[in-house]
């Protein structure tokens, strides 16, 4: 037996299970520290490249799965790693430190909402931000709009859909059934030509 080299061990099977406080870590910092969109590839730095806890294929696997199921992408994707990391309870358990920090994040803001608008002048500084926050998006529609070559059957449905709903106050759901039909058909033949 000397000399010859040892059989070389499956690494799968040395592989040491990830802890549920470990999951609950990764997952409460991702779900707490982030904004907008994204989540995905944070969880895929997170769960493949930093901890190596999971293959890029079976990551890509998974997420392939939760983009064609019924839900919030990363929310799909932190059940699935939770699944194959640690079976059901690490699926519950991702989900939930996922969703957790978001949770509190808006208990905290909104008891300190109400503590701060009885402070003097916390009112006028909201209306103030709120202002700013129209003016940004004003300005975002203006320079896509710059950028959009104008017909006039897109201008009309537009037009049509923002009498109806921001004037005249009619059910949004209501408009949309009668303008959509309308505007598509309008648009129909140019499309067609350019076909």
């Amino acid at each position: 037996m000397d000399g010859q080299e040892p059989e070389p061990q499956n690494p799968e099977l040395m592989k040491q299970p990830v802890s549920l406080f470990a999951l609950f870590r990764v997952f409460f910092e991702i779900g707490l520290l982030s904004f907008g969109g994204g989540l995905v590839s944070w969880i895929h730095r997170e769960i493949v490249n930093k901890r190596g806890w999971m293959s890029n294929e079976e990551f890509l696997a998974g997420m392939s799965l939760s983009q064609v199921l019924p839900g919030i992408n990363s929310t799909n994707t932190s059940i699935f790693v939770g699944q194959h990391l640690r079976g059901s309870v690490g699926a519950a358990v991702c989900l939930m430190s996922m969703l957790l920090g978001p949770f509190l994040a808006i208990l905290l803001a909104g008891v300190t909402y109400k503590w701060l608008i009885g402070v003097s002048g916390f009112p006028a500084l909201v209306e103030g931000v709120g202002a700013v926050a129209m003016g940004l998006l004003m300005r975002i529609g203006i320079q896509a709009a710059q950028s959009v070559k104008i017909s006039w059957a897109p201008a009309l449905a537009t037009l049509a859909t923002f009498i109806g709903i921001g004037i005249m106050q009619w059910p949004m759901l209501a408009v949309v059934a009668v303008v959509a039909p309308i505007s598509v058909l309008l648009a129909w033949p140019k499309d067609k030509a350019d076909a």
